[in-house]
């Protein structure tokens, strides 16, 4: 079951609210001696989290379903980084990862008891049902915490967030588990930030006639031009049009461009800042360079290390700001909260 995006944590009552986990979804699966751990691409990620295979046969009833996140948890809060390096296709490192940076997976629904679907149930039922399965599990085993209060709700959304969580869900207490239907709402952060253009890519069906998204930059203390992420979502006739408007802007973009050495090494899958990579599954990632000379507008979630967690997206030009000033210091910085805190309120 999927969760559209809303601007607030909706008002009225009927709703149960929770944290949003900033991992990997995943539905495990129980079956006897059998466990399987199931990405929203239906791929088993056993094989990446072998500590929690065992830690699920310990600690799941026989036969269930269930709905859940998997997270690496670590004193500075969520760690995603570190999940993603998880799927490695050599074993002894995926062994070395699972000792020294161990997973948890937080359950937030009940699909089956062994005994029958509960996907029909309401949303209310499947929680009960859910801390009644797993009243005695342990860590790495965690539920989410859950509160019908809006103001709880509110409260988690800004004070989580420096945990690594990146929002609040909210699910009608009354809702029935929806495959592929966006029947949850989400509510996650955004924020402004000022960036230099300093590139772009073409669109995959419009190679030289629209483009697909700018690469963007910010300044760091050196004074080096670092790459954040990009911004795309454009309509198709912003794409043609940007065509135009970033003409002017291709002309000797290499010479002395602070990204150059990319440039030499465009199309031959060599590794750079957002470039290919085994999260791109083959995508050309190939860009033209852009003289570093605009500025735009954007907004995003939060950041993952020195980069946009997310896909940021398009607000408006600043021609009234000089790239120079479009440092890192204009982020908002959040501050790390104690993961046990959260852990122990879905006790």
């Amino acid at each position: 079951m999927l969760a559209k995006r809303v601007a607030k944590i909706p008002g009225g009552e009927g709703w149960i609210f929770e944290p949003k986990w900033d991992g990997f979804r995943a539905v495990i699966f129980r079956d006897g001696d059998e466990i399987l751990i199931q990405s929203r691409e239906l791929k088993s990620l056993n094989r990446y989290f072998p500590e929690l295979v065992d830690t699920l046969l310990n600690h799941l009833p026989p036969r269930c379903v269930l709905d859940g996140e998997i997270v690496i948890a670590t004193p500075r809060g969520l760690d995603f980084d570190a999940l993603q390096l998880r799927v490695h296709p050599a074993a002894s490192r995926v062994k070395m990862l699972a000792e020294t940076t161990p997973a948890s997976v937080v359950f937030f629904d009940l699909l089956s008891d062994g005994v029958s679907g509960l996907r029909g149930e309401p949303f209310a039922t499947r929680r009960e049902r859910l801390e009644a399965m797993l009243q005695n599990a342990a860590p790495p085993i965690h539920i989410t915490p859950a509160t019908r209060e809006n103001s709880v709700a509110e409260d988690w959304f800004h004070r989580f967030e420096g945990a690594g969580l990146d929002g609040v869900m909210a699910k009608l207490a009354s809702g029935t588990y929806e495959p592929d239907k966006r029947a949850m709402l989400k509510v996650k952060h955004e924020r402004d930030c000022d960036c230099v253009v300093a590139g772009f890519r073409w669109h995959k069906d419009g190679a030289g006639s629209a483009i697909g998204s700018l690469l963007l930059g910010l300044f760091d203390d050196a004074g080096n031009l670092q790459h954040v992420g990009v911004c795309a979502s454009f309509t198709q006739q912003k794409r043609r049009d940007l065509v135009s408007f970033l003409e002017p802007y291709r002309e000797d973009a290499l010479n002395g461009h602070p990204w150059a050495a990319w440039g030499e090494s465009r199309g031959d899958g060599q590794r750079m800042p957002g470039g290919q990579s085994r999260w791109s599954a083959g995508k050309d990632l190939s860009w033209e360079p852009l003289r570093p000379e605009l500025v735009v507008e954007v907004a995003y979630e939060h950041m993952q290390g020195s980069r946009f967690r997310h896909m940021a997206q398009f607000r408006r030009w600043r021609t009234d700001r000089e790239p120079a000033s479009c440092t890192y210091a204009q982020l908002e910085v959040v501050l790390a909260h104690e993961l046990k805190e959260i852990f122990t309120a879905g006790r």
